[in-house]
């Protein structure tokens, strides 16, 4: 630990998924960290998603999303074992492979999908009806077109997000929840302290991870970022046996099957402000969406139901880096469906710019307007 280390402070304000993983890479590089959360951590969209982790290449991947997700593709692994050994908990991080298929009556073609993916240098397989059905026998069979994407992982959101929360404990974060930040002071260009309602806080860095409710701390900043919550309603189903591995995605929703045997199904997207809430149009459609896949679903308990809120940032692009026209402050939020994803190379890509290191030229794509 250098002394230039020891004698930052750095002050997150949101304690999901971005903000402990940005907590937890500082804290292991000698920065004390503070994380003030609004509620309870981690129990917003990172909590509510369904783990899905997507394939890349960062060999050859082009473009500031794809180098994103592909750079986080390679970190899940170590992420994982590191908060295995330090905290006892497995988060249930495995490479499950994915199926990508078409419902019957769809006049999308996946070979440009295919297509894409294979220009990132990740596998891609088609798989004709014979394939599909040999890999998923329960799937509906009127079903004849898919493609495979055999690096495809997941993870349990709540087991990640309670190790991460222990990891942090155990390195000397500062956790404080039901502190919702409601101001900064500035001097300058400089926040000389972040207010809540309690109390006021000082730090030589402040970073604003705060998900769909960041776009408010960024007015106070003078520096608006349309972030908008876009809400995503997911059903948990149970079934007596575990009837497939895959995950299977049909344009932006899925099952993802766990190893108890649970399943998965979301998501809807729906622009309805913050209003966190399960719909009966909502869940009724994501059942028979479920059924439609795998007819063997509609025997299945629905177990649970819930809903949550994903920032959502114009362009589809998370915003990560200095807010311009300030000193101290930076911005890493509006991940969207990707958050969990795409924390790891987030926290690493906000200790790189925190600590001065040479980071990755294409991360200037992703920083704020």
């Amino acid at each position: 630990m250098t002394q230039q280390n020891r004698a930052r402070d750095v002050i997150v304000t949101g304690g999901g998924v971005i903000g402990l993983s940005i907590a937890w890479e500082l804290a292991r590089h000698g920065i004390q960290v503070r994380v003030l959360e609004q509620g309870s951590f981690g129990q917003e969209a990172s909590w509510a998603g369904a783990g899905m982790l997507p394939p890349g290449n960062p060999d050859v991947a082009q473009t500031a999303e794809a180098r994103l997700r592909a750079a986080s593709h390679q970190l899940w692994p170590e992420w994982t074992q590191r908060l295995r050994d330090q905290t006892g908990i497995d988060n249930g991080f495995h490479r499950c492979g994915g199926v990508e298929v078409r419902l019957p009556g769809s006049l999308e073609s996946l070979e440009e999908k295919i297509a894409v993916w294979r220009a990132e240098g990740v596998i891609a397989v088609p798989l004709n009806s014979s394939e599909l059905f040999h890999r998923i026998p329960v799937l509906n069979p009127e079903i004849t077109d898919g493609y495979l994407l055999p690096e495809l992982g997941q993870v349990r959101n709540p087991r990640h997000l309670k190790a991460l929360y222990q990891a942090c404990v155990q390195a000397g974060v500062d956790l404080r929840a039901g502190s919702p930040v409601i101001d900064f002071t500035w001097s300058g260009e400089r926040v000389t302290a972040v207010k809540t309602l309690a109390e006021e806080h000082r730090a030589d860095e402040v970073i604003v991870a705060g998900g769909a409710w960041s776009r408010n701390l960024m007015q106070r900043a003078g520096h608006d970022q349309l972030f908008e919550p876009v809400r995503g309603q997911i059903v948990l189903l149970e079934t007596q046996s575990s009837l497939f591995r895959h995950v299977i995605e049909v344009g932006a929703r899925y099952l993802v099957p766990r190893l108890d045997g649970r399943v998965l199904v979301g998501s809807t997207e729906e622009r309805v402000g913050f209003q966190k809430r399960t719909t009966a149009t909502g869940i009724a459609g994501l059942i028979e969406f479920a059924r439609q896949l795998v007819p063997a679903l509609g025997d299945a308990r629905v177990e649970r139901c819930w809903a949550g809120l994903r920032p959502y940032a114009p362009g589809g692009l998370p915003r990560i880096g200095r807010v311009p026209g300030t000193a101290n402050l930076i911005l890493a939020a509006g991940h969207f469906r990707a958050g969990l994803q795409l924390s790891p190379m987030t926290a690493v890509l906000i200790r790189e710019l925190i600590l001065g290191q040479s980071s990755h030229e294409w991360a200037g794509e992703l920083a704020p307007l």
